[in-house]
């Protein structure tokens, strides 16, 4: 299923309602290349008394659906006695979702009941950016045999009024698509969205960086859906949003180009080399300011002068067009190393103590 170089496209609505629904959005679907229906029949809510999916009745609706567009289909799983009541009715492909994601416990019960079966799994980031709970969870599904798994980014929750309904923090699926590259990274804009505006936007970044497809939520009537209508498509919408996609490729196959692109990749290089010697010099200067601060019992922590530095160096690096968000980031992690070296510095034993 996810052995491919084709993108994955999954799409359909948020929640199972009716055996009619259903059907009327795959219908919707059956010409725009699915690789799999999705459809949620048991939904996990944030608070009682929301809608939390019609259950096990809406299984067969959900897989006729499917059947009468041929293409397979998918739903979420949080706990042993889904998987059973999905497989049963003949689900091709199950998915783990974010609230379950960061359960350990939870997903090894649905690990377990997985044993011994050959199918394919999706693995949705857990709702707290942690890559090694994404990780794991990965990882325990693999330990009981399922071979054919696929991750899903779909955001991480934040506090506050957000633009995003989950804040991409597209470093995290990044991480993982590092630490285990054999692993295909499917987009869901719709959770990271929340809102039908920011859709088109998100899913092209997502191809951009290079993920291997996409999840978003279709309704025949978005406005009426019982669950999630705000970030719910159309089928037609939908279909305009992945014509519209531009699928650039990882490398050009153009000599001239390519030989273009290696030259400014050999400037990178230099460049990070002559950062990394700056840096490393800086480091030096505040070990000799450790040691003069040391000899004159002046506290390492020097509030004033980290304000006066941070302001200022801000200031400078917004001026020079580097992002904000960048800037807080690099400063703060060049002061904690700093205030770690001049502290080595002063607190260093003496060999003969």
């Amino acid at each position: 299923m996810f052995n491919t170089n084709h993108k994955i496209i999954i799409a359909g609505p948020c929640s199972v309602e009716t055996e009619e629904q259903v059907m009327t959005i795959a219908q919707g679907l059956k010409d725009a290349n699915l690789t799999l229906l999705r459809g949620g029949i048991w939904k996990p809510r944030t608070r009682p008394n929301s809608f939390e999916g019609v259950g096990e009745e809406g299984l067969p609706w959900l897989k006729a659906a499917g059947e009468s567009i041929n293409v397979p289909v998918t739903t979420e799983v949080a706990k042993g006695e889904h998987v059973e009541k999905a497989l049963k009715t003949g689900i091709d492909v199950l998915w783990i979702g974010a609230r379950t994601t960061v359960n350990p416990f939870a997903v090894q019960e649905i690990a377990d009941a997985l044993k011994g079966v050959d199918m394919p799994v999706m693995v949705k980031n857990p709702v707290n950016p942690d890559v090694d709970l994404w990780m794991g969870a990965i990882e325990r599904l693999s330990a009981v045999g399922i071979k054919d798994i696929a991750a899903i980014h779909r955001g991480f929750s934040s506090y506050g009024q957000q633009v995003y309904r989950n804040t991409p923090m597209w470093e995290l699926p990044i991480e993982l698509k590092v630490r285990m590259p054999e692993i295909k990274i499917i987009c869901d804009p719709s959770h990271i969205c929340g809102r039908k505006d920011l859709l088109q936007a998100v899913a092209q970044k997502s191809y951009d960086l290079d993920m291997d497809g996409l999840m978003i939520e279709t309704h025949h009537i978005p406005d009426e859906a019982w669950s999630d209508a705000q970030q719910q498509i159309t089928p037609e919408v939908f279909k305009k949003l992945i014509t519209d996609l531009v699928v650039r490729k990882p490398e050009t196959e153009n000599f001239i180009l390519a030989q273009g692109i290696e030259s400014l990749r050999s400037q990178i290089d230099q460049i990070d080399n002559e950062l990394l010697e700056l840096l490393a010099t800086r480091m030096k200067t505040a070990q000799e300011i450790g040691a003069f601060k040391k000899e004159n019992d002046i506290t390492i922590l020097q509030l004033d002068r980290w304000k006066e530095i941070h302001d200022a160096r801000k200031a400078l690096g917004e001026q020079l067009g580097l992002s904000e968000k960048f800037l807080e980031v690099m400063l703060n992690a060049i002061h904690k190393e700093s205030i770690n070296q001049q502290n080595e510095v002063m607190n260093k034993k003496s060999l003969n103590q």
